[in-house]
């Protein structure tokens, strides 16, 4: 078990944030293990086939037999929602003897793998070089393995910290732990994660306590060595839709809403053109384009934009997500003219 003593202070100074460097090494376990969640599979099928020459023996030697991971990886977020490459820098500045204690301590009792022998060496500049090996093998793979997610992975954890926190505003700091995970657990001023590895008990004194929602995490994750601030790491809310694939644009139920006129007219916009070249394509007057564009961008499906003389329309990203961003039934429908 692994406690945190927090005082009033600390409540009131316990904040959220999200962390794409966390979410990138967290990754790692589901990789390593495809049985340790079965909701982020498709991910891994996704993401297996495209890692190429990246060392992946390096990468795995980061998770211990029992997916514990080195703290150094996983720096406090200073601020709301830093960047990665943010936070790659801080981990880029670890100085040597945290590296080896980090990676001694995530995989004791074991000895270090392979791939990490150089942390057990007394001179700094093998140490350096595998910390620096390491960020830039992490930057590799976060640009192939979680950046062409993040934006609809951010989403998902913005939503799960405005549900938290208005947890603690209607039932306080009980509320908002006992939603979290089984294994957390408040009483009397001590927030309790059982079911841990480790065994210590931290005081905040101040420091507060910082709440990092992640998509990879299974269960709550707390620093694993008690020198680290106060963190807990915990599995978001909504994470089982995040793989799901968007639904097909129905084309007959599309028509039914808005007409097929609009519909037709809606399907051909996935690029910006003018009301002359739409009438053009439809077949259609100028004059019966601009009464429907009028419409579509007075609903917000469509924006407009001037270029020279002319206005140029395309579809915004709520008429993509209507009509299935280019599903190919809605570009054959949007080729076919109809008079109007």
């Amino acid at each position: 078990m692994i406690s945190f003593e927090l005082g009033v202070e600390d409540l009131a100074d316990t904040r959220f944030a999200l962390s794409p460097l966390t979410e990138t090494v967290l990754s790692l376990r589901v990789l390593r293990d495809p049985g340790l969640s079965a909701v982020h599979l498709p991910w891994r099928r996704s993401v297996i086939g495209r890692l190429g020459t990246l060392d992946t023996d390096l990468l795995m030697s980061l998770v211990a037999e029992r997916f514990t991971l080195p703290d150094f990886l996983t720096p406090r977020p200073e601020v709301f929602a830093p960047g990665f490459d943010e936070e790659l820098a801080v981990v880029r500045r670890t100085p040597p003897d945290l590296v080896r204690r980090d990676l001694a301590v995530t995989h004791a009792p074991a000895p270090l793998p392979e791939p990490l022998r150089d942390a057990a060496a007394t001179d700094d500049a093998p140490v350096v070089r595998l910390r620096d090996a390491v960020c830039d093998l992490l930057a590799r793979y976060w640009e192939i393995a979680v950046r062409p997610m993040w934006p609809q992975m951010r989403l998902v954890l913005e939503a799960d910290m405005t549900y938290r926190a208005r947890q603690l505003a209607v039932g306080g700091a009980r509320l908002l732990f006992a939603g979290m995970h089984p294994n957390l657990r408040w009483d009397d001023g001590v927030l309790h994660v059982d079911k841990m590895i480790s065994s210590f008990r931290v005081a905040a004194a101040g420091r507060g306590l910082l709440l990092v929602p992640s998509v990879f995490a299974h269960k709550p994750a707390p620093p694993v060595v008690p020198e680290e601030p106060p963190t807990l790491v915990y599995p978001s809310r909504g994470v089982a839709t995040l793989w799901t694939p968007a639904p097909v644009a129905d084309e007959t139920a599309l028509v039914s809403l808005l007409g097929a006129p609009r519909a037709r007219l809606l399907g051909l916009l996935g690029e910006p053109l003018p009301t002359v070249e739409i009438a053009r394509r439809l077949r259609v007057t100028p004059s019966a384009v601009s009464q429907h564009l009028r419409v579509l961008y007075a609903t917000g499906l469509v924006t407009r934009a001037r270029d020279g003389r002319q206005v140029l329309y395309r579809r915004s990203s709520l008429g993509d997500t209507l009509t299935g961003a280019g599903h190919p039934r809605a570009a054959a429908s949007a080729a076919r003219p109809e008079r109007t």
